[in-house]
């Protein structure tokens, strides 16, 4: 059961990810630059 539940929540956590077009759209030329937008998403996404 605690496997499905983590399951869930990251399911989640990619639907709210893909909220920001930045990502989406993977419009950021560096894996560098990704992931740092990726962190700064889910900062907006746990401050909500």
């Amino acid at each position: 059961a605690a496997v499905y539940m983590w399951r869930h929540l990251i399911e989640n956590f990619f639907c709210k990810l893909k909220e920001f077009k930045r990502i989406a759209m993977r419009s950021d030329k560096t894996d560098h630059s990704f992931s740092a937008m990726i962190h700064l998403a889910a900062a907006v996404i746990h401050s909500r």
